[in-house]
């Protein structure tokens, strides 16, 4: 019987044979991520096993993105004990100061991960990964603790949803859009500890960046990992980013689903979550003429090169609307500097946005975009809980770039179509 992509992966990094979903397999893990919120937990929990070295130095990456720079002394603390933890330990990716980028776009811009790679974070987001072709997933800080002392972890085979996504997508519609949609239609416990594995037409014609975004949302509808063959699109990002020795990864023919997902995306306008949870999807349209408050471009799901390059060209001549503060986080210093280089910058700041650090941020109510009751924003995010970007009286609204930044400029939720 054939395997699909998730099971792949997995068999490559255990001895186990694995033969079904739902089966308990010992695997040897590629990284292990933790940041400074989740790490000290983690760090604690490895010590308590009896002051064990991490497994492998350069096997284990601690990014200190969540409030860059510190935003209290509590925050200034906790970098503290990961520093200090990764110079005890001799930690290789230790990403702080002016070399920290959001974790998600940091790791795979410099080939820490990559396609086959078996990758577990304290980060819920980990899953992003799956967009390289990754078997990528976050975890809780104690079981992260015994896999930087053991180099591997436990598994349950995760049952796979297909998901094939055709046609061809109109102006402003994009990855972001097709995740929305995805979520919207099964709900955000609809692929619970399953894998989601992404196939068709408009999925070949993403970008590696764009795949990163959909994978990234996994979680938003309960998924174990997002995942995304490895093809020649895959293999390039991954020899730019340093890597060598990756190989095509595609499931077998004869794999077995435990469901399938059709998307036709030809028609499909503007996706836009809804306050208070991921699934509650709706066109653009249905969600234009609210006013908002406050736009944010960026975070680990649309803050690399490509989504700054699509915000810019709304903002390009226009102006931000007075009462909105637009916020523009691109998610590494070379993503930064790329948009130095292009002029985004100059665009950015002609139209009134407000341009930050390398940060996590606002996406988690940590700082540099905070909500007041009452407020509205419109974010490239991924998550809009209630009292997620601060207030529980505050609202977040999700969507790709182009919305937002339009959004910010009329002063009101709109479809980028109607400017």
């Amino acid at each position: 019987m054939g395997q699909t992509l998730a099971e792949k992966i997995l068999q490559r990094h255990t001895d186990q044979a694995i033969t079904e979903a739902g089966q308990i397999v010992q695997c040897r893990v590629s990284m292990v991520l933790a940041n400074y919120i989740t790490g000290p937990l983690a760090m604690k929990s490895l010590k308590a096993m009896g002051e064990k070295p991490v497994f492998d130095k350069d096997k284990v990456a601690l990014v200190c993105d969540h409030f860059t720079p510190n935003k209290d002394i509590d925050s200034a603390e906790q970098v503290k004990v990961v520093r200090e933890f990764a110079e005890e330990m001799g930690v290789t990716h230790y990403y702080e100061c002016g070399e920290v980028g959001v974790e998600h776009a940091l790791l795979p811009e410099k080939g820490i991960v990559g396609p086959g790679d078996v990758v577990v974070g304290a980060d819920s987001h980990t899953c992003t990964y799956g967009g390289l072709g990754a078997f990528a997933t976050g975890m809780g800080s104690t079981d992260i603790g015994a896999a930087m002392a053991l180099g591997e972890t436990w598994f349950k085979v995760p049952p796979t949803i297909k998901v094939d996504i055709t046609g061809t997508p109109g102006p402003f519609v994009g990855a972001k859009d097709y995740i929305l949609n995805l979520i919207g239609r099964i709900g955000v416990a609809g692929a619970l500890y399953k894998a989601l594995e992404f196939s068709g037409e408009a999925v070949e014609n993403l970008t590696v960046e764009g795949r990163m975004t959909m994978a990234n949302m996994a979680i938003e509808a309960g998924g174990k990992v997002g995942l995304f063959s490895v093809d020649d699109k895959t293999l390039r990002y991954a020899s730019a980013a340093g890597r060598s020795g990756d190989a095509a990864l595609t499931p077998d023919a004869d794999a077995v689903y435990e469901r399938l997902v059709q998307i036709n995306v030809t028609d499909m306008a503007p996706q836009v979550a809804c306050p208070h949870l991921p699934e509650n999807v709706k066109p653009v349209d249905e969600t234009a003429g609210l006013k908002i408050h406050q736009s944010v471009i960026g975070s680990c799901t649309n803050g690399r090169i490509e989504d700054m390059r699509e915000a810019a060209a709304i903002l390009k001549g226009r102006k931000v609307d007075p009462k909105v503060r637009c916020i523009i986080l691109p998610a590494t210093p070379t993503i930064w500097k790329m948009c130095m280089k292009e002029g985004l910058m100059e665009i950015f700041m002609d139209a009134g946005c407000i341009v930050g650090p390398p940060t996590c941020g606002p996406c988690l109510g940590g700082h540099m975009g905070i909500l007041a009751g009452g407020e509205r924003t419109v974010a490239t995010t991924n998550r809009n809980f209630r009292g997620r970007m601060g207030s529980l009286q505050s609202e977040v609204f999700l969507s790709g770039p182009a919305v937002a930044a339009a959004s910010a400029i009329a002063g009101e939720i709109i479809n980028p179509a109607k400017l």
